[in-house]
Formats: C-alpha cells, structure tokens, sequence
C-alpha cells in the first residue's frame, strides 16, 4: 500500500510543478512550449483518475469496516492506532482529491483558446 500512495504522491507533485510552469509569465514561443509539452502530459496523467477514485472508494470501505474504539473498554495503544489510521485516511484523501483537482485544473489551464474555461 505503501507503494501505491508513493507513485500517488509523486504524480501530484509533477501535476503540481506543471500548474505551476504554467502560471508563470513567459513569452508567447515558450508559453506554447509548455502548453504543448502540457498536452502531451495530460494523456499519461489520466490514468491518475481512475488510480486516484479507486484509492478513495478502499479508503471509504475501511472506514466503514474499520472497529471502532469509543468505549471505555479500550486501552491507550488502541485508541493511539485507531487515532493515528484516522489521521492516515484523511491524508490520503487529501492526496486523492488534489490529484484529481490538480489534473483537471491543468486540463483547463493548458487548453489553447476559451474553449474549455
């Protein structure tokens, strides 16, 4: 799992560094340099969609088949895990939702005229 939320992490990086190429002034012949180089990225970068949706339905299957430790019953190891998944979970669905945002708000950045806006 590890692995997975690694290569995650790692695309909404480079998503987040060509937003960020793309924001910058530059002249026009470097604008479409980029813009082009964008368009040829966006391909690949789609297959983060789908990666990204299926890791939020795991996350949402465990959370509601996760045990729960709300009584008194529980010891502080128990509640300190239980606390720390939560916390785990809400990260990564940080990660997904930023991935997803990221890709289309570059989709819509990088289009060469009003049509996608």
């Amino acid at each position: 799992m590890a692995l997975q939320w690694m290569i995650l992490a790692c695309v909404v990086a480079a998503e987040a560094a060509v937003a960020v190429m793309l924001t910058l002034p530059a002249p026009r012949a470097v604008r479409k340099q980029i813009v082009g180089l964008t368009s040829m990225l966006l391909q690949p970068f789609a297959g983060i969609l789908p990666f990204a949706a299926f890791q939020l339905l795991d996350i949402y299957w465990k959370n509601e088949h996760r045990l729960m430790c709300t009584s008194e019953i529980c010891t502080a190891d128990e509640r300190i895990r239980f606390e720390k998944s939560i916390f785990k979970a809400q990260r990564n669905v940080i990660l997904c939702v930023s991935a997803c945002l990221l890709y289309w708000w570059i989709l819509c950045y990088s289009c060469p005229s009003d049509v996608c806006r």
